[in-house]
């Protein structure tokens, strides 16, 4: 399976893109990519700080074919970023309920899931926010960035293509390619 890319330098959330891509066209997988969102998107509608040269992504895909629960997808995505951060960092990353990847108890990673719906076909957005350069400062809640604790760069075109690998292989077992 493979998604469309669709490449922004900035928009408001990646998750908001997403969203009017599905509605607005016959895509029904893809991943958006941009440099920067003026309006990111967190839990329980707080706001995701971002920074450009960080991980700000949003894959989307139809629901149809795919029995596995909310609360199994939410698990399964975490994994998925998991895997790849481990190509970088080979120590313990853990998870934070429902959806936060942490590193020595600092949030390096959130991830935003929404399900919607067009012409009766349910939808899964998945945001993912991650600091790749660089980690904001917010009181009483340690973050940490993949630059910080490899003290090495990591090329982010690289990086997001091998989520999109990750993804696409996840996908591909619940979706018949014709």
């Amino acid at each position: 399976m493979k998604l469309k890319q669709f490449n922004f330098k900035k928009v408001k959330s990646s998750n908001h893109t997403a969203i009017r891509l599905i509605k607005s066209s016959k895509n029904e997988f893809g991943l958006v990519v941009s440099e920067t969102q003026s309006k990111g998107k967190g839990q329980y509608g707080r706001k995701w700080i971002s920074y450009k040269g960080n991980i700000l992504v949003s894959f989307f895909y139809k629901l149809d074919d795919i029995n596995l629960s909310h609360s199994s997808l939410t698990k399964k995505n975490c994994f998925l970023v998991r895997d790849v951060i481990s190509k970088y960092y080979n120590k313990k990353i853990t998870f934070k309920s429902p959806n936060d990847l942490l590193i020595d108890r600092k949030k390096i990673c959130g991830i935003l899931q929404e399900k919607i719906e067009k012409s009766k076909k349910q939808y899964f957005v998945v945001g993912i926010g991650l600091n790749l350069i660089k980690s904001p400062n917010i009181p009483n809640y340690p973050t940490t960035n993949l630059f910080e604790i490899t003290n090495r760069k990591i090329n982010k075109k690289k990086f997001v293509k091998e989520l999109k690998i990750t993804f696409e292989k996840f996908l591909s077992k619940y979706y018949k390619t014709n």
